[in-house]
Protein backbone atom coordinates (compact mmCIF):
# COMPACT_ATOMS: atom_id res chain seq x y z
CA UNK A 1 0.00 0.00 0.00
CA UNK A 2 1.12 4.14 -0.74
CA UNK A 3 1.23 5.89 2.38
CA UNK A 4 -0.25 9.37 2.01
CA UNK A 5 2.04 12.24 2.54
CA UNK A 6 2.67 14.13 5.36
CA UNK A 7 1.46 17.45 3.62
CA UNK A 8 -2.48 15.85 3.14
CA UNK A 9 -2.66 17.11 6.65
CA UNK A 10 -5.19 20.25 6.93
CA UNK A 11 -3.31 21.32 9.78
CA UNK A 12 -0.40 23.66 9.25
CA UNK A 13 2.62 21.02 10.21
CA UNK A 14 4.65 23.63 11.68
CA UNK A 15 5.68 22.00 15.58
CA UNK A 16 9.14 20.76 16.10
CA UNK A 17 10.14 18.07 18.21
CA UNK A 18 11.48 21.00 20.94
CA UNK A 19 8.02 22.05 20.44
CA UNK A 20 6.68 19.16 21.20
CA UNK A 21 8.93 18.47 24.58
CA UNK A 22 7.75 22.32 25.54
CA UNK A 23 4.01 21.45 25.42
CA UNK A 24 4.68 18.26 27.73
CA UNK A 25 6.62 20.08 29.73
CA UNK A 26 4.35 22.94 30.18
CA UNK A 27 1.51 20.80 30.57
CA UNK A 28 2.90 19.14 33.36
CA UNK A 29 5.20 20.68 35.68
CA UNK A 30 3.35 23.63 37.07
CA UNK A 31 1.15 21.19 39.06
CA UNK A 32 4.19 19.03 40.18
CA UNK A 33 6.58 22.14 41.23
CA UNK A 34 3.89 24.36 42.82
CA UNK A 35 1.36 22.04 44.78
CA UNK A 36 2.21 18.27 44.55
CA UNK A 37 5.47 18.33 45.94
CA UNK A 38 4.75 20.13 48.99
CA UNK A 39 1.22 18.85 49.33
CA UNK A 40 2.93 15.04 49.39
CA UNK A 41 5.65 16.13 51.96
CA UNK A 42 3.68 18.07 54.40
CA UNK A 43 0.88 15.10 53.98
CA UNK A 44 1.69 12.01 52.92
CA UNK A 45 5.59 11.30 52.77
CA UNK A 46 8.10 13.97 54.40
CA UNK A 47 11.58 13.73 52.58
CA UNK A 48 10.16 9.89 51.10
CA UNK A 49 9.02 12.46 48.54
CA UNK A 50 11.55 11.27 46.18
CA UNK A 51 11.12 7.89 46.08
CA UNK A 52 7.23 9.17 45.73
CA UNK A 53 8.22 11.09 42.67
CA UNK A 54 10.03 7.96 41.49
CA UNK A 55 7.84 5.59 41.67
CA UNK A 56 4.91 7.81 39.92
CA UNK A 57 7.44 8.51 37.01
CA UNK A 58 8.01 4.59 36.50
CA UNK A 59 4.50 4.35 36.08
CA UNK A 60 3.86 7.38 34.45
CA UNK A 61 6.68 5.73 31.88
CA UNK A 62 4.63 2.36 31.24
CA UNK A 63 1.92 4.42 30.17
CA UNK A 64 3.87 7.21 28.10
CA UNK A 65 5.60 4.07 26.08
CA UNK A 66 2.29 2.62 25.21
CA UNK A 67 1.67 6.36 23.75
CA UNK A 68 5.23 6.17 22.25
CA UNK A 69 4.49 3.06 20.69
CA UNK A 70 1.27 4.55 18.80
CA UNK A 71 2.81 7.70 18.25
CA UNK A 72 5.37 5.62 15.86
CA UNK A 73 2.38 2.97 14.66
CA UNK A 74 -0.27 5.94 13.87
CA UNK A 75 1.67 9.09 13.54
CA UNK A 76 -0.27 10.63 11.24
CA UNK A 77 -3.30 11.20 13.66
CA UNK A 78 -4.60 13.86 15.86
CA UNK A 79 -6.89 12.38 19.30
CA UNK A 80 -4.95 10.98 21.36
CA UNK A 81 -6.05 8.24 23.13
CA UNK A 82 -9.41 8.15 21.20
CA UNK A 83 -7.65 7.97 17.73
CA UNK A 84 -5.39 4.85 19.49
CA UNK A 85 -8.54 3.04 20.54
CA UNK A 86 -10.43 3.60 17.88
CA UNK A 87 -7.82 1.98 15.84
CA UNK A 88 -8.02 -1.03 17.58
CA UNK A 89 -11.07 -1.91 19.95
CA UNK A 90 -13.14 -0.17 17.91
CA UNK A 91 -15.84 2.88 17.55
CA UNK A 92 -17.88 2.06 20.10
CA UNK A 93 -14.79 2.30 23.26
CA UNK A 94 -13.75 5.08 21.23
CA UNK A 95 -16.73 6.95 21.22
CA UNK A 96 -16.86 6.43 24.98
CA UNK A 97 -13.02 7.24 25.63
CA UNK A 98 -13.61 10.49 23.47
CA UNK A 99 -16.13 11.89 25.93
CA UNK A 100 -14.15 11.24 29.04
CA UNK A 101 -11.09 13.20 27.05
CA UNK A 102 -13.16 15.69 26.55
CA UNK A 103 -14.99 16.55 29.63
CA UNK A 104 -11.01 15.66 31.15
CA UNK A 105 -9.59 18.83 29.15
CA UNK A 106 -12.90 21.13 30.16
CA UNK A 107 -12.28 20.49 33.82
CA UNK A 108 -8.57 20.57 33.89
CA UNK A 109 -8.96 23.78 31.98
CA UNK A 110 -11.60 25.30 34.39
CA UNK A 111 -9.48 24.19 37.53
CA UNK A 112 -6.34 25.44 35.39
CA UNK A 113 -8.13 28.68 35.51
CA UNK A 114 -9.66 28.63 39.18
CA UNK A 115 -6.03 27.42 40.47
CA UNK A 116 -4.46 30.62 38.24
CA UNK A 117 -7.35 33.30 39.43
CA UNK A 118 -6.20 32.16 43.53
CA UNK A 119 -2.72 32.97 42.68
CA UNK A 120 -3.60 36.51 41.16
CA UNK A 121 -5.98 37.13 44.11
CA UNK A 122 -3.33 35.56 46.33
CA UNK A 123 -0.54 38.32 44.98
CA UNK A 124 -3.23 41.33 45.94
CA UNK A 125 -3.92 40.01 49.19
CA UNK A 126 -7.37 38.39 48.28
CA UNK A 127 -8.89 41.91 47.16
CA UNK A 128 -10.01 40.24 44.52
CA UNK A 129 -12.18 37.66 46.05
CA UNK A 130 -13.35 39.85 48.48
CA UNK A 131 -14.86 42.46 45.99
CA UNK A 132 -16.40 39.11 44.59
CA UNK A 133 -17.78 38.37 47.86
CA UNK A 134 -19.78 41.72 48.01
CA UNK A 135 -20.81 41.61 44.31
CA UNK A 136 -22.07 37.94 44.12
CA UNK A 137 -21.76 36.11 47.43
CA UNK A 138 -20.26 32.63 48.58
CA UNK A 139 -20.31 29.49 47.02
CA UNK A 140 -21.71 26.21 49.31
CA UNK A 141 -17.53 26.03 50.66
CA UNK A 142 -17.28 29.55 51.47
CA UNK A 143 -15.16 30.84 48.51
CA UNK A 144 -15.90 33.82 46.55
CA UNK A 145 -18.85 33.14 43.93
CA UNK A 146 -18.46 33.29 40.37
CA UNK A 147 -14.99 33.61 39.55
CA UNK A 148 -15.14 36.40 37.00
CA UNK A 149 -11.57 36.33 36.83
CA UNK A 150 -10.95 32.69 35.64
CA UNK A 151 -13.73 33.19 33.33
CA UNK A 152 -11.47 36.06 31.85
CA UNK A 153 -8.72 33.59 31.88
CA UNK A 154 -10.31 30.77 29.72
CA UNK A 155 -11.78 33.05 27.54
CA UNK A 156 -8.34 35.03 26.53
CA UNK A 157 -6.61 31.84 26.25
CA UNK A 158 -9.38 30.46 23.63
CA UNK A 159 -8.83 33.15 21.66
CA UNK A 160 -4.79 32.69 21.79
CA UNK A 161 -5.00 28.94 20.88
CA UNK A 162 -8.01 30.42 17.60
CA UNK A 163 -5.49 32.26 16.82
CA UNK A 164 -3.01 29.81 15.43
CA UNK A 165 -0.69 27.03 16.74
CA UNK A 166 2.16 28.40 16.09
CA UNK A 167 0.89 31.66 17.97
CA UNK A 168 0.11 29.39 20.92
CA UNK A 169 3.44 27.34 20.83
CA UNK A 170 5.24 30.42 20.69
CA UNK A 171 3.98 32.24 23.74
CA UNK A 172 3.84 27.66 25.77
CA UNK A 173 7.89 28.60 25.21
CA UNK A 174 8.18 31.89 26.52
CA UNK A 175 6.53 30.64 29.89
CA UNK A 176 8.74 27.92 29.56
CA UNK A 177 11.69 30.11 29.91
CA UNK A 178 10.32 32.23 32.74
CA UNK A 179 9.57 28.66 34.76
CA UNK A 180 13.54 27.40 34.05
CA UNK A 181 14.75 30.77 35.09
CA UNK A 182 12.49 30.40 38.17
CA UNK A 183 13.44 26.83 38.75
CA UNK A 184 16.83 27.77 38.68
CA UNK A 185 16.84 30.68 41.10
CA UNK A 186 15.42 28.17 43.71
CA UNK A 187 17.54 25.79 43.09
CA UNK A 188 20.66 27.97 43.46
CA UNK A 189 19.35 30.43 46.40
CA UNK A 190 17.66 27.25 48.30
CA UNK A 191 21.08 26.09 48.39
CA UNK A 192 21.75 28.48 51.28
CA UNK A 193 18.91 27.45 53.11
CA UNK A 194 19.68 23.80 53.36
CA UNK A 195 20.05 22.09 56.59
CA UNK A 196 20.98 18.30 56.23
CA UNK A 197 18.90 17.64 59.89
CA UNK A 198 16.09 18.03 58.61
CA UNK A 199 16.02 14.61 57.18
CA UNK A 200 17.86 13.14 60.23
CA UNK A 201 15.30 14.87 62.90
CA UNK A 202 11.67 14.61 63.56
CA UNK A 203 11.11 10.85 62.50
CA UNK A 204 14.16 10.84 59.51
CA UNK A 205 13.76 10.18 56.19
CA UNK A 206 10.70 8.85 56.70
CA UNK A 207 8.35 9.87 59.29
CA UNK A 208 5.47 8.38 57.68
CA UNK A 209 6.97 5.08 56.74
CA UNK A 210 7.23 3.13 53.55
CA UNK A 211 3.24 3.34 53.68
CA UNK A 212 3.47 6.78 53.15
CA UNK A 213 5.78 6.64 50.04
CA UNK A 214 3.46 4.79 48.26
CA UNK A 215 0.45 6.63 49.40
CA UNK A 216 2.55 9.91 47.67
CA UNK A 217 3.41 8.27 44.95
CA UNK A 218 -0.67 7.73 43.87
CA UNK A 219 -0.78 11.63 44.31
CA UNK A 220 2.17 12.16 42.66
CA UNK A 221 1.08 10.37 40.04
CA UNK A 222 -0.95 13.24 38.57
CA UNK A 223 2.02 15.22 38.45
CA UNK A 224 3.06 13.59 34.81
CA UNK A 225 -0.65 13.66 33.85
CA UNK A 226 -0.76 16.19 31.14
CA UNK A 227 2.41 14.43 28.76
CA UNK A 228 -0.57 12.92 26.18
CA UNK A 229 -0.98 16.56 24.70
CA UNK A 230 2.08 15.43 22.65
CA UNK A 231 -0.41 12.69 21.09
CA UNK A 232 -2.84 15.05 19.89
CA UNK A 233 -0.20 16.55 17.33
CA UNK A 234 0.45 14.32 14.89
CA UNK A 235 -1.22 16.16 12.16
CA UNK A 236 0.60 19.44 13.23
CA UNK A 237 4.34 17.45 13.91
CA UNK A 238 6.88 18.11 11.13
CA UNK A 239 7.78 14.34 11.33
CA UNK A 240 5.34 12.52 13.66
CA UNK A 241 7.29 9.01 13.84
CA UNK A 242 10.25 10.83 14.94
CA UNK A 243 9.05 13.86 17.03
CA UNK A 244 6.15 11.99 19.33
CA UNK A 245 7.58 9.61 20.90
CA UNK A 246 10.66 10.99 21.61
CA UNK A 247 9.20 14.30 23.22
CA UNK A 248 6.92 11.77 25.46
CA UNK A 249 10.27 10.37 27.30
CA UNK A 250 12.01 13.31 27.28
CA UNK A 251 8.88 14.95 28.68
CA UNK A 252 9.03 12.40 31.65
CA UNK A 253 12.36 12.19 32.40
CA UNK A 254 12.63 16.64 32.13
CA UNK A 255 9.50 16.78 34.77
CA UNK A 256 10.77 13.82 36.78
CA UNK A 257 14.51 16.38 37.14
CA UNK A 258 12.61 18.93 37.86
CA UNK A 259 10.02 17.45 40.62
CA UNK A 260 13.14 15.78 42.33
CA UNK A 261 15.41 18.69 42.28
CA UNK A 262 12.75 21.03 43.93
CA UNK A 263 11.57 18.52 46.82
CA UNK A 264 15.51 18.04 47.97
CA UNK A 265 15.58 21.85 48.26
CA UNK A 266 11.90 22.25 49.66
CA UNK A 267 12.79 19.36 52.15
CA UNK A 268 16.19 20.20 53.39
CA UNK A 269 15.50 23.83 54.02
CA UNK A 270 12.23 23.38 55.68
CA UNK A 271 10.94 20.94 57.84
CA UNK A 272 8.33 18.62 56.84
CA UNK A 273 6.10 19.37 58.88
CA UNK A 274 6.65 23.52 58.38
CA UNK A 275 5.88 23.46 54.33
CA UNK A 276 2.61 24.77 53.68
CA UNK A 277 0.77 22.50 51.14
CA UNK A 278 -1.10 25.01 49.34
CA UNK A 279 2.18 27.15 48.75
CA UNK A 280 5.17 25.22 49.62
CA UNK A 281 7.84 26.80 47.12
CA UNK A 282 7.13 30.04 47.87
CA UNK A 283 6.74 29.67 51.36
CA UNK A 284 9.99 28.36 51.37
CA UNK A 285 11.49 31.91 50.89
CA UNK A 286 8.75 33.32 53.45
CA UNK A 287 9.97 30.93 55.92
CA UNK A 288 13.30 32.34 55.70
CA UNK A 289 11.89 35.74 55.34
CA UNK A 290 13.15 36.37 52.35
CA UNK A 291 10.44 38.64 50.41
CA UNK A 292 11.93 39.09 46.97
CA UNK A 293 12.57 35.35 46.63
CA UNK A 294 8.34 34.96 47.31
CA UNK A 295 7.41 36.97 44.94
CA UNK A 296 10.39 36.03 42.15
CA UNK A 297 9.00 32.17 42.87
CA UNK A 298 5.22 33.64 42.53
CA UNK A 299 6.09 34.85 39.03
CA UNK A 300 7.11 31.21 37.93
CA UNK A 301 4.29 30.13 39.61
CA UNK A 302 1.96 32.38 37.82
CA UNK A 303 3.83 31.16 34.25
CA UNK A 304 3.85 27.69 34.81
CA UNK A 305 0.09 27.51 35.80
CA UNK A 306 -0.44 29.17 32.64
CA UNK A 307 1.68 26.84 30.86
CA UNK A 308 -0.46 24.02 32.28
CA UNK A 309 -3.88 25.75 31.38
CA UNK A 310 -2.62 25.93 27.53
CA UNK A 311 -1.77 22.30 28.21
CA UNK A 312 -5.57 21.47 29.38
CA UNK A 313 -7.13 23.18 26.27
CA UNK A 314 -4.79 22.90 23.64
CA UNK A 315 -5.56 19.07 23.04
CA UNK A 316 -9.05 19.64 23.74
CA UNK A 317 -9.87 21.14 20.37
CA UNK A 318 -7.50 18.63 18.62
CA UNK A 319 -10.41 15.20 19.99
CA UNK A 320 -13.19 17.09 19.07
CA UNK A 321 -12.06 17.63 15.37
CA UNK A 322 -10.92 14.22 15.76
CA UNK A 323 -14.15 12.94 16.93
CA UNK A 324 -16.44 15.12 14.06
CA UNK A 325 -14.39 14.14 11.26
CA UNK A 326 -15.09 10.59 12.01
CA UNK A 327 -18.45 11.45 12.28
CA UNK A 328 -19.25 11.08 16.04
CA UNK A 329 -19.59 14.48 16.30
CA UNK A 330 -21.18 17.68 14.35
CA UNK A 331 -19.48 17.76 11.07
CA UNK A 332 -18.82 21.56 11.82
CA UNK A 333 -16.30 20.98 14.54
CA UNK A 334 -14.14 19.38 12.02
CA UNK A 335 -13.87 22.87 10.55
CA UNK A 336 -10.74 24.07 9.60
CA UNK A 337 -9.61 27.91 9.23
CA UNK A 338 -8.31 28.55 5.99
CA UNK A 339 -6.21 31.57 8.04
CA UNK A 340 -4.93 30.28 10.93
CA UNK A 341 -5.31 26.51 10.36
CA UNK A 342 -6.95 25.82 13.40
CA UNK A 343 -10.17 24.42 14.38
CA UNK A 344 -12.21 27.59 15.58
CA UNK A 345 -15.68 26.32 16.06
CA UNK A 346 -14.19 23.54 18.18
CA UNK A 347 -11.68 25.60 20.03
CA UNK A 348 -14.43 28.17 20.70
CA UNK A 349 -16.99 25.84 21.92
CA UNK A 350 -14.99 23.94 23.97
CA UNK A 351 -13.34 27.34 25.59
CA UNK A 352 -16.38 28.43 26.20
CA UNK A 353 -17.56 25.96 28.18
CA UNK A 354 -14.75 25.17 30.44
CA UNK A 355 -15.35 29.28 31.33
CA UNK A 356 -18.37 28.49 32.28
CA UNK A 357 -17.29 25.79 34.59
CA UNK A 358 -14.36 28.15 35.47
CA UNK A 359 -17.14 30.69 36.28
CA UNK A 360 -19.96 28.49 38.49
CA UNK A 361 -17.85 25.72 39.64
CA UNK A 362 -14.97 26.05 42.85
CA UNK A 363 -11.45 24.88 42.27
CA UNK A 364 -11.63 22.09 45.01
CA UNK A 365 -14.98 20.67 43.46
CA UNK A 366 -13.56 20.83 40.07
CA UNK A 367 -10.07 18.62 40.94
CA UNK A 368 -12.20 15.90 42.45
CA UNK A 369 -13.61 15.79 39.25
CA UNK A 370 -10.84 14.72 37.15
CA UNK A 371 -9.53 11.51 37.68
CA UNK A 372 -11.80 9.40 36.05
CA UNK A 373 -10.80 10.41 32.31
CA UNK A 374 -7.55 10.20 33.07
CA UNK A 375 -7.50 6.72 34.16
CA UNK A 376 -9.75 5.39 31.32
CA UNK A 377 -7.92 6.89 28.89
CA UNK A 378 -4.67 5.38 29.95
CA UNK A 379 -6.15 2.10 30.77
CA UNK A 380 -7.65 1.61 27.30
CA UNK A 381 -4.53 2.80 25.20
CA UNK A 382 -2.73 0.39 27.19
CA UNK A 383 -5.27 -2.55 26.57
CA UNK A 384 -5.01 -1.24 22.72
CA UNK A 385 -1.90 -2.18 22.65
CA UNK A 386 -1.99 -5.57 24.16
CA UNK A 387 -4.73 -5.72 21.28
CA UNK A 388 -2.45 -4.73 18.68
CA UNK A 389 0.36 -7.32 19.84
CA UNK A 390 -1.85 -9.70 19.34
CA UNK A 391 -3.58 -9.47 15.81
CA UNK A 392 -3.46 -12.12 13.64
CA UNK A 393 -1.25 -10.45 10.96
CA UNK A 394 2.02 -9.99 12.09
CA UNK A 395 2.85 -7.84 9.50
CA UNK A 396 0.21 -5.15 9.88
CA UNK A 397 1.82 -1.54 9.09
CA UNK A 398 -0.03 0.67 10.98
CA UNK A 399 1.70 3.59 10.46
CA UNK A 400 -0.08 3.91 7.22
CA UNK A 401 -2.63 5.25 8.60
CA UNK A 402 -3.86 8.51 7.63
CA UNK A 403 -6.58 10.95 8.31
CA UNK A 404 -9.11 11.00 6.04
CA UNK A 405 -9.92 14.05 3.51
CA UNK A 406 -12.56 14.84 1.91
CA UNK A 407 -10.99 15.15 -1.43
CA UNK A 408 -9.61 11.10 -1.02
CA UNK A 409 -13.21 9.97 -0.56
CA UNK A 410 -14.85 7.44 -3.18
CA UNK A 411 -18.52 6.88 -3.46
CA UNK A 412 -18.61 2.99 -2.93
CA UNK A 413 -20.87 2.29 -5.72
CA UNK A 414 -18.91 2.45 -8.68
CA UNK A 415 -15.64 4.93 -7.28
CA UNK A 416 -12.51 4.68 -7.84
CA UNK A 417 -10.65 3.52 -11.07
CA UNK A 418 -12.63 0.79 -12.73
CA UNK A 419 -15.61 1.32 -11.18
CA UNK A 420 -14.04 -0.21 -8.43
CA UNK A 421 -14.82 1.18 -4.65
CA UNK A 422 -11.66 1.37 -1.73
CA UNK A 423 -13.11 0.77 1.52
CA UNK A 424 -11.55 2.18 4.27
CA UNK A 425 -11.89 4.67 7.14
CA UNK A 426 -9.76 7.25 8.05
CA UNK A 427 -8.26 5.87 10.95
CA UNK A 428 -8.27 1.91 10.95
CA UNK A 429 -7.62 -0.79 8.83
CA UNK A 430 -9.75 -2.88 5.88
CA UNK A 431 -10.47 -6.33 6.33
CA UNK A 432 -10.49 -8.77 3.20
CA UNK A 433 -10.02 -12.67 3.00
CA UNK A 434 -9.56 -12.94 6.69
CA UNK A 435 -6.59 -10.43 6.16
CA UNK A 436 -5.92 -7.31 7.84
CA UNK A 437 -4.71 -4.73 5.13
CA UNK A 438 -4.00 -0.85 4.69
CA UNK A 439 -6.17 0.69 2.10
CA UNK A 440 -4.28 3.20 -0.22
CA UNK A 441 -6.62 6.18 -0.04
CA UNK A 442 -9.36 5.14 2.72
CA UNK A 443 -12.58 6.86 2.94
CA UNK A 444 -14.76 7.03 6.13
CA UNK A 445 -17.54 3.90 6.74
CA UNK A 446 -18.74 2.72 10.27
CA UNK A 447 -16.20 0.69 12.23
CA UNK A 448 -19.14 -2.01 13.71
CA UNK A 449 -19.75 -2.40 9.79
CA UNK A 450 -16.16 -3.55 9.49
CA UNK A 451 -16.03 -5.73 12.00
CA UNK A 452 -18.39 -8.55 10.87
Amino acid sequence: SEKMPLTSSRFKRCLTTIDLISLGVGSCVGTGMYVVAGLVANDMAGPGVLFSFLIAALASLFSGVCYAEFGVRVPKTTGSAYMYSYVTVGEFFAFVIGWNLILEYIIGTAAGASALSSCFDSLTRHSISDFMVKVGGVDHRGNAFPDLLAFVIVIAMTLMLAAGVRKSVFFNNVLNVVNAIVWVFVIAAGLFYVNTDTWTENGGFLPYGTAGIFNGAATCFYAFIGFDIIATTGEESQNPGRSIPIAIVCTLVICLVAYESISIVLTMSVPYFDIDPESAVTDLFAFHGSETGKYIVAVGAIAALTASLLGSQFPMSRVIYAMANDGLLFKYFASINTYTNTPVVATMVSGFTAALLALLIGLQDLVEMMSIGTLLAYTLVTISVLVLRYQPDKHQQLDEISPIREEDELELDGGGDGGESKLGTSNIYSMADDEHLISEKPIRTSFLSRLG
